[in-house]
């Protein structure tokens, strides 16, 4: 059989023109499953997966298939009522970060074709769902030759890390290590490695570090705060262990250290809106190019009960869990 070939862009014009003109005649989504919760409390034991009707797809809005969604710290922490922004009750979907596949279009839709990959950005409630519908505006329209999982979680963390990296202190060429070696670090502690008694011979030739993270609180965020330089910075972006950050009297006199923190969430909803889409096509360049690298385990949408216990470490120290549609 005879095949017409047409140039990439002229197919891509030809499928996303007609993909659109079927779209039109959507009027709703497809019937979804999702993740739902009425109340807050302990994720094991309020969230559930049932169908859920379709909604509605109105002129502007984009109906997505979702690939894949992890589950992080704060989605729980949205689940037990204690993250401070929630989407409101009852009856919410769980899940805040992901990556889907464009199914429909509203007819004043022309931002966006069928089949583009996107991700809700900024971040917003409820990708714990085979199909979301959102305003075009919501969706970032992001390559689709990366592995889905990375695409789905490059908002919260990589982003996370890279703005606290470039905001905070600033790093001299040497000290960033071109970029801490590309974003691989050239050495790794645990924390019981790090008493304060064996940092000399842990850190060897390398300075004292000017810039802390502080994810954890506690115990973790003291032994940060003891290694760092004279005028050092810490800035806290979590505080897994839920205990508090306690800092010295010295550590302020004699160290002059100074304390900051980081919300991506408010960090996103201020003017920085377009600044974080170019930071995310930036880090997805580095997965392409092979230069981002970190841990995930898939897990089936089907199997969410497993991934969720897996989440909250009821099998032992796992990677982080991302839900595959």
């Amino acid at each position: 059989m005879a095949r017409l070939l047409l140039p990439t862009a002229a197919r891509r014009l030809l499928g996303a023109s007609a993909a659109r003109t079927t779209a039109r005649h959507l009027s709703t989504s497809p019937p979804a499953r999702a993740v739902l919760y009425d109340h807050h409390g302990p994720p094991d034991q309020v969230l559930r997966v049932a169908d859920v009707a379709p909604a509605e797809i109105g002129d502007r809005d984009v109906c997505v298939r979702m690939l894949a969604a992890p589950i992080n710290p704060s989605d729980l922490n949205r689940v037990e009522g204690v993250y401070p922004v929630r989407p409101p009750l009852p009856t919410a979907v769980a899940g805040y970060e992901g990556v889907g596949q464009v199914h429909a279009l509203g007819p004043a839709v022309d931002s966006l074709s069928p089949g583009d990959w996107v991700i809700p950005s900024p971040p917003s409630f409820g990708t714990w769902q085979t199909y979301i519908v959102k305003p075009a505006t919501a969706w970032h329209r992001v390559r689709a030759d990366v592995p889905p999982h990375y695409a789905a979680t490059v908002t919260v963390n990589p982003l996370t890390a890279l703005r606290m990296l470039r905001d905070f202190v600033n790093l001299t060429p040497e000290e960033e290590k071109n970029k801490l070696k590309q974003l691989g670090a050239e050495q790794v502690f645990t924390e019981s490695q790090l008493d304060i008694k064996n940092i000399k011979s842990l850190l060897g030739a390398l300075p004292e570090p000017a810039l802390g993270l502080n994810c954890v609180g506690g115990n973790a965020a003291s032994v940060i705060l003891k290694i760092l330089r004279q005028g050092g910075t810490m800035v806290t972006y979590g505080g897994m262990s839920k205990k508090p950050v306690t800092v010295s009297t010295s550590s302020f006199i004699f160290k002059d250290l100074s304390l900051r923190g980081f919300w991506l969430q408010k960090w996103m909803n201020s003017d920085k809106a377009e600044e974080s889409r170019t930071v995310i096509d930036y880090l997805l360049d580095l997965v392409h190019e092979g230069k981002l690298k970190y841990e995930m385990e898939l897990t089936p949408f089907s199997d969410f009960r497993l991934a969720l216990e897996k989440a909250l470490g009821k099998h032992g120290s796992r990677p982080k869990q991302v839900l595959k549609f």
